[in-house]
């Protein structure tokens, strides 16, 4: 049996899925959950946890130690504090300039400067599919809709501009239609930028479903942490922006619950696809 995991767990239903996940497989595990970001359903049902405030770090890590943690999975994504307001203890604040400095550079060094912390205090972090391995995206379609050659175009397209945002730390998602960047994922996030998208339609000349979302990971990412994510939601605010699909990359994002991902997009008439980067379909 593997060592007891530790599950910081930020908001929507993949900390659920790994803590079932472990449940399922008799792996021990202690569960650190955010004020104002974890659901209380990931939690339920007797699961060992502690709730804390995100700038407790200090805190924290004494819960996990206590809890004789060894191995710790990021999973979910936590609300971005207001500095100025945090009162963090002891040893957030030892670590607040740094976090500080690397906000200023983007999500992707934010992070980096997390999990370096984390392993310095003696903790392995692993990535969220070291734990589930059908979180993370096939390759291949992952519905009965495959995407036709304007489609692929689309994908081509918005893997390299996606790519290129990536670069300067800006988001991990787009939406292309017809080779026309529609829109960019920035802090407001993928559903914000859907709905965007929406009204962009609503706008525009009457047609038929088009344009695809596109997302992947950040070139220099950190890769064991806040990777892509698509699930159900997802889906139905792609179909609800007029678009014929979402493609993601195969390996680098999560699903979340990918037969009910593949349930929706068939329901939604839309497809859902994993893309080889430099190998688009």
């Amino acid at each position: 049996m593997p060592p007891k995991l530790g599950i910081l767990a930020g908001r929507g239903e993949l900390p659920r899925s790994i803590v079932e996940a472990c449940q399922g497989s008799g792996r021990e595990i202690f569960v650190i959950a955010f004020n104002g970001d974890t659901d209380p359903a990931t939690v339920a049902g007797g699961v060992a946890h502690a709730w804390v405030d995100l700038p407790a770090v200090g805190r924290t890590i004494r819960l996990l130690k206590e809890a004789e943690v060894r191995d710790l999975v990021l999973i979910g994504p936590v609300g971005r504090p207001d500095f100025s307001a945090l009162r963090p203890d002891w040893h957030g604040a030892k670590l607040l300039p740094k976090i500080i400095r690397a906000a200023r550079q983007g999500d992707d060094a934010l992070m980096k400067v997390i999990v370096n912390d984390l392993e310095q205090q003696g903790f392995s972090v692993l990535a969220a599919e070291a734990v589930l391995s059908d979180l993370g995206a096939p390759r291949g379609s992952m519905g009965s809709h495959e995407p036709d050659a304007s489609d692929r175009a689309d994908i081509k397209r918005g893997m390299e501009v996606v790519g290129l945002l990536g670069r300067l730390d800006i988001g991990q998602a787009v939406v292309v239609r017809d080779g026309y960047v529609l829109a960019v994922e920035a802090a407001e996030g993928t559903d914000a930028m859907l709905q965007r998208c929406g009204q962009f339609r609503a706008a525009g000349p009457a047609r038929g479903r088009a344009g695809v979302l596109v997302k992947r990971p950040k070139p220099n990412q950190e890769r064991r942490v806040d990777l892509p994510t698509i699930g159900v939601a997802t889906v139905r605010a792609a179909a609800a922006a007029g678009l014929k699909g979402i493609a993601v990359e195969a390996g680098g994002a999560l699903v979340a619950n990918r037969q009910a991902v593949a349930d929706a997009a068939d329901a939604a008439g839309i497809f859902v696809c994993g893309v080889a980067v430099g190998d688009e379909p």
